[in-house]
C-alpha cells in the first residue's frame, strides 16, 4: 500500500489469492453438476470448444489450480460487486490461461458477467538492450528500488541545477516517480518497455519530466503576465499563426482522446496526446511572442497558454502523474 500511494493510485479491496482458498469447493461443485469435469491424464479439466489446451481445475493429486482460484474469484466479484466490467492486468503471457479461465466461466456465472469479463495484456519491462531487467547484484527488481533510484536521480539533476531543500526534495519525487510512470504509459501496453533511467530523466524529447517542465513554463508566463484572463472576454480571431491554430486544434480533441483511452484500455493514447501538445506549445512558444503591445491579441495569446497549462495538469494527473507548479 505504501508503494501504490507512491503510484498515486488506490484500491478498494487487497484480497489476494488466499482469500479465495475457501471458494473453490464451489467451483469444483457446480463443474461436476454440470457434467463439465472430464479426467485427462489423472487430473480434472474443461474441454473447451475455441481452445485446443482444456481449462485444468484439479490437479493429478487433487489439488487446485490457478484456473480454480480465478474461478472462484471470478463468482466472488459477480456477486459481491454485480459488475458490468471485470478488467484483468497481466503480463501477455498469461493470455492462453485467462481465454480458458473467460470460456469456463460461463458454467459458473449467468452471461452478462462473462461478456463484461476482458484480460488486457501488458508486456515485458526490459533493461538498456533490451535485457531482463534486475539489481546489480543480479535480483529481481522491485518498483520500490525503482521509484527510490528515479528519484535519487532526479534530485541528483535537482543538484546540478543548484536547487536543494525541502521543495527540491518534494519536485524530485515529482519528477522521479513521474518519469517511471509516463515511460511505462507512453507506448502501447502490449509492447516490451525499455527501462533506461537516463533517458526517461531527460528534460526534452518524449518524457514526462519534459511534459512536467512545459507545464511549469505555463504556469510562469502567467505569473509573469499578472493578467486574471476572463475567457469570455477574449477575441480568439486575434489567433490567426499556424502554430496557434495547430495548438487549438489539438486541445479542441481533448475529449476524443480520453474516450478513446478508456474505450481501449490504452493510456498511451491519453500520453501520446500530452506529448504532442507540449512539443506544440513549445513551438507556439518560440514562435509567438506572448506578452504583447496589442491588449486583445496578449489575453487570446494568454487564454491559449492557460488552456494548454489546464489541459497538460490533468492530463498528467489521469495518468497518476502530479504536475509540479515549479522546477
Amino acid at each position: 500500500e505504501k508503494t501504490y500511494k507512491l503510484l498515486n493510485s488506490k484500491f478498494d479491496s487487497y484480497n489476494g489469492e488466499a482469500f479465495y482458498n475457501d471458494k473453490m469447493d464451489e467451483i469444483v461443485d457446480v463443474l461436476n453438476k454440470k457434467d463439465k469435469l472430464v479426467e485427462s491424464e489423472g487430473a480434472k479439466v474443461v474441454e473447451l470448444e475455441t481452445e485446443k489446451v482444456p481449462c485444468m481445475i484439479l490437479k493429478t493429486n487433487g489439488s487446485t489450480t490457478y484456473a480454480t482460484r480465478d474461478l472462484a474469484a471470478i463468482l466472488y466479484r459477480a456477486r459481491t460487486y454485480d459488475y458490468t466490467k471485470c478488467l484483468y492486468l497481466t503480463g501477455y503471457e498469461q493470455i492462453l490461461h485467462f481465454k480458458q479461465i473467460f470460456e469456463t466461466a460461463k458454467y459458473i456465472v449467468d452471461g452478462k458477467y462473462v461478456s463484461g469479463l476482458m484480460h488486457v495484456p501488458f508486456g515485458m519491462v526490459l533493461g538498456p538492450g533490451g535485457k531482463k531487467l534486475s539489481t546489480r547484484k543480479g535480483a529481481s527488481t522491485t518498483i520500490k528500488d525503482v521509484i527510490d533510484e528515479a528519484v535519487d536521480k532526479a534530485r541528483q539533476v535537482l543538484e546540478a541545477k543548484g536547487k536543494t531543500g525541502e521543495e527540491a526534495e518534494k519536485i524530485a519525487a515529482s519528477v522521479g516517480i513521474g518519469a517511471v510512470i509516463f515511460n511505462d504509459l507512453k507506448n502501447n501496453r502490449i509492447k516490451d518497455e525499455i527501462f533506461d533511467l537516463d533517458e526517461m530523466l531527460k528534460f526534452e524529447g518524449e518524457t514526462g519530466p519534459y511534459v512536467q517542465y512545459t507545464y511549469v513554463r505555463t504556469n510562469s508566463i502567467m505569473k509573469k503576465a499578472g493578467v486574471e484572463v476572463n475567457l469570455q472576454e477574449v477575441d480568439f480571431s486575434k489567433l490567426q499563426a499556424k502554430e496557434e491554430i495547430e495548438l487549438i486544434k489539438l486541445l479542441a480533441n481533448r475529449k476524443n482522446i480520453v474516450k478513446d483511452a478508456a474505450k481501449d484500455n490504452e493510456p498511451s493514447i491519453l500520453t501520446r496526446y500530452i506529448i504532442d501538445v507540449a512539443s506544440s506549445f513549445s513551438k507556439y512558444y518560440n514562435e509567438c511572442q506572448i506578452i504583447v503591445d496589442d491588449e486583445s491579441l496578449k489575453l487570446a495569446r494568454l487564454a491559449l497558454v492557460k488552456a494548454t497549462g489546464y489541459v497538460l495538469k490533468n492530463g498528467l494527473e489521469m495518468l497518476g502523474i502530479n504536475a509540479p507548479e515549479k522546477m
